[in-house]
């Protein structure tokens, strides 16, 4: 019975996580909020997680009911992710296998996101849409990769989203992206914004720069409100991400979707997602934001199914990588 320590640390979140055979024993986890109209900055964030990550490892050993002695693995995100607090989150995860003379594990972030997806929802394989703040893809799995099928060519959703929050100096907290998602519910009229769907791939930059160029001028002459342009906002990304997720479910002829990342647990899109899977009679997975939004446990969990395949990392190869894609995990836990 394998219990794996977990630390994520890859953006504004910092999460430590216990999980030992599918049971998730602990999975605090802390945000760095930053005030409206601002975005943040990888040294403000990387001192942030280093101010936390201590409580947060005693926290987490504390709801656990355990000992260092009872943990067999330290598993950390390698990437992808901003620079600085990936390295400040590593050198602890570093510093804690030494002392506790533990195997290290480094992991990829968006491996991460899917084996939590997986494991709390019972998906077996699934068609993932994977939405963040630093990610968009669409991924299936096949012959020991999470193969790409899709992806944003330029910024991801959830970065999108956040950037539009700016410009309407919407509340970073709990987060700009939750924000949204209440304002558009009292929306009432749709504001045609450019769709751009390339294939498989999307974009998102064009939207951005078109809602950043016109929102206050519409909002100025009351062509429209706040509200108004929240809820286009969600409605056209939303839509494009759906279109490409079912198009790769056509050609993987997958019965069923797997949501995954922060923006995932959105429930427009996840409503969304949903009338698609019924149109084709296929059945959606999704979790609630305990285990949507980066945290330590998604971490815990790909490292626990890395440390029973017999995976490790030696010290000398633990660093970290900003871009580091779903596609070059080799994935020996599955079949």
């Amino acid at each position: 019975m394998p219990t794996v320590l977990g630390f994520e640390g890859s953006a504004n979140k910092i999460g430590v996580g216990v999980v030992r055979d599918g049971a998730v024993l602990a999975n605090p986890r802390r945000t760095y909020v930053t005030p409206p109209g601002t975005g943040f900055l990888p040294g403000d964030t990387a001192r942030h997680h280093r101010a936390v990550v201590l409580d947060l490892l005693q926290e987490a050993l504390t709801e656990a009911g355990l000992t260092s002695q009872d943990i067999d693995c330290i598993a950390y995100t390698k990437g992808p992710g901003m620079g600085a607090p990936l390295v400040s989150v590593a050198v602890v995860a570093r510093t804690v296998a030494q002392l506790w003379n533990k195997p290290l594990l480094g992991v990829n972030h968006c491996i991460g996101h899917i084996e939590m997806g997986r494991l709390i929802t019972g998906a077996t394989s699934p068609t993932v849409l994977y939405v963040s703040g630093g990610n968009t893809q669409v991924i299936a799995y096949s012959e020991h990769r999470y193969r790409i099928f899709g992806e944003t060519i330029d910024i991801a959703v959830g970065n999108c989203l956040d950037r539009f929050a700016r410009v309407l100096k919407i509340s970073n907290d709990p987060s700009p992206g939750y924000n949204i998602e209440q304002m558009a519910k009292r929306g009432k009229k749709l504001v045609e914004l450019p769709y751009t769907v390339k294939g498989m791939d999307v974009s998102f930059s064009g939207i951005l720069s078109f809602i950043e160029d016109v929102a206050q001028r519409m909002l100025a002459t009351g062509e429209c409100t706040p509200e108004d342009l929240c809820f286009s906002l969600q409605e056209t990304v939303f839509a494009m991400l759906v279109e490409i997720t079912e198009r790769a479910m056509a050609h993987c002829g997958s019965q069923e979707a797997l949501v995954v990342g922060g923006v995932g647990c959105n429930m427009r899109l996840q409503e969304m997602m949903e009338t698609m899977c019924q149109e084709r009679g296929a059945r959606l997975f999704a979790t609630d934001e305990r285990f949507c939004i980066d945290n330590g446990a998604m971490i815990a969990q790909a490292g626990w199914e890395m440390f029973r395949a017999g995976h490790r990392t030696p010290l000398s190869e633990s660093g970290v990588t900003q871009r580091y894609r779903t596609d070059e995990v080799e994935v020996t836990w599955r079949d």
